[in-house]
């Protein structure tokens, strides 16, 4: 982040703005409606801010700038047309230790003015850093739209049950849970349908229920295991599919989840920024595994979904791609059933589909390949997969997962087999992201190409003839000098000196704005929320 977003109480607290113009008029506006006391300083000062600041709380100068008048600012606005007289507002609020903004000019701004977002009390401010306020004011546009006005009035109801609901629910977890079904449920049905009365009834009923019911499992010996599973009550555990990497890939249901979750154990295929649109305030485990190096084994990986879930805790499994496919998925939730605790699956973009799509190759196409086949490189404990005689089909793709290393062993394997050595393969690494690389050749040269390229992991193989359509039909932001390179290699050659391709990701903000739209029902603290 270039700036932290905060926000500033200003109820009955000065703010000095210098200038009388329509600059000045749109900041006092802005600022008198979070009850600031605002001080207009300037010579002229228009009608229409005259009229907006009649209040006796509010102060109009009728003079040219003083430093004296900064006493006692919480924050100070420069809104006139002199640039050098901005420059030295600047330079007596800082030497003052008051932040001040100068409009348009973000070198000389201590904060910024987001485009808002207002459904009173709950405030979202939106900020490029002073870079694109119009892209700003276009997000805001369609927040307004996804957001309904009712949340307004919904987090009003929450703030006088608050105390109530802390009183009655003992553990921050009973609390969370309470209101993520207040905010998903009747509850904000009935206020966004504008039935306020029966609204705040029905949390008053779901309130009481829940503490009869937490009483009676009071009574119960809480010394024991059992009782304390029977007093926490058993959690959930949702497999989720974390796809290729790139945020925007993930579904509705799993961002859902994942700011849902007490607890996130996440693979090493997880990407960050995906890890970041889990709920913030969540328990974050790795319990990734890589080649011959598995931080947490898959029986404690089982063992730990099992006991965080029988501790009452919301469970995420975050994996890479998809759990069902190489996922380990199914040994998961085997271990779930067997001890009776409650499950989801959340299916993600898979490695083989992301892969072929972003490096513009069609895993079947009518004039080249039938079918599709996933294949592992590895088997359980390492074994090994070397039934090459099963890949000789020339109208089938194969793509081989966790390949990578084993990369010469499966070329000779093939070849040895009876499969052509000018079958065409390619390497995609890092697919769906910034980094992501794109190595195309035939069995005979691709593990002379990766020696000389070194394309890292995670990646995987595509083995077919659909491979030829990259060069035609790689769409994903392509380093345009790049890949004027490749386009010189000619028809008959550019697969045996097939280029490294670096693609150029797009931004993940409608992500990160989902990810806002999902804590607006999950976020135990309902008050503010900003993307700065």
């Amino acid at each position: 982040m270039n700036t932290f977003p905060l926000f500033f109480k200003l109820e009955d607290r000065k703010v000095l703005i210098v200038g009388g113009g329509d600059v000045a008029l749109r900041k006092a506006d802005l600022l008198s409606r979070a009850g600031a006391c605002i001080t207009i300083l300037a010579p002229s000062i228009s009608a229409e801010i005259q009229a907006l600041l009649s209040d006796s709380k509010h102060e109009l100068i009728y003079e040219n700038y003083n430093k004296a008048y900064m006493t006692g600012a919480r924050v100070i606005i420069a809104a006139t047309d002199d640039e050098g007289l901005n420059h030295q507002i600047h330079a007596d609020a800082t030497e003052l230790n008051i932040p001040v903004n100068v409009v348009d000019t973000p070198l000389l701004c201590d904060f910024i003015f987001p485009a808002i977002v207002d459904r009173n009390p709950i405030v979202i401010g939106i900020s490029s850093n002073g870079k694109a306020p119009v892209l700003a004011r276009l997000l805001r546009a369609r927040l307004e739209t996804l957001i309904p006005q009712g949340y307004g009035k919904l987090a009003k109801l929450a703030g006088e049950f608050r105390a109530e609901v802390k009183t009655k629910i003992p553990t921050l977890t009973g609390r969370r849970q309470f209101w993520e079904r207040a905010f998903e449920g009747q509850v904000s049905q009935l206020m966004f349908a504008g039935n306020e009365k029966e609204a705040a009834a029905q949390l008053q009923a779901d309130l009481d229920n829940t503490a009869s019911a937490i009483n009676e499992k009071n009574t119960a010996d809480n010394t024991s295991t059992e009782s304390q599973t029977m007093q926490n009550g058993i959690g959930e555990v949702y497999i989720v599919g974390a796809g290729p990497g790139d945020p925007e890939l993930l579904t509705f249901k799993a961002l859902r989840l994942m700011q849902q979750a007490d607890i996130v154990y996440y693979d090493a295929l997880v990407s960050p920024q995906v890890l970041d649109l889990c709920r913030r305030d969540a328990d974050k485990v790795f319990v990734g595994k890589k080649r011959s190096n598995h931080a947490v084994a898959q029986l404690g990986i089982n063992e730990l979904l099992v006991n965080s879930a029988k501790e009452g805790r919301r469970v995420v499994r975050l994996k890479g791609g998809d759990p069902f496919i190489f996922g380990r998925g199914g040994e998961e939730i085997e271990s779930l059933r067997a001890h009776d605790v409650p499950y989801q699956v959340v299916p993600g973009i898979t490695a083989a589909n992301a892969a072929a799509s972003y490096a513009g190759i069609p895993l079947t196409h009518r004039d080249h390949s039938q079918s599709v086949r996933f294949v592992t490189g590895f088997l359980k404990a390492g074994a090994p997969n070397s039934n090459f005689k099963s890949f000789l089909n020339t109208d089938e793709t194969v793509v081989f997962y966790m390949g990578l290393h084993s990369l010469p062993r499966l070329t000779e394997g093939l070849i040895d087999a009876g499969r052509s050595s000018d079958t065409p393969i390619a390497i995609v690494s890092n697919a769906s992201m910034p980094n992501q690389q794109v190595l195309t050749g035939t069995l005979a040269n691709i593990v002379e190409l990766q020696e000389q390229n070194q394309l890292p992991t995670p990646a995987l193989l595509i083995m077919g003839n659909v491979v030829a359509l990259h060069h035609d039909l790689a769409w994903y932001h392509v380093d345009n000098e790049q890949n004027n390179q490749n386009t010189a290699d000619t028809d008959d050659n550019w697969l045996r000196g097939g280029k490294t391709v670096v693609a150029k990701a797009p931004t993940s903000q409608q992500a990160h704005a989902l990810s806002m739209v999902a804590n607006l029902a999950t976020a135990d603290d309902v008050e503010q929320l900003i993307i700065g």
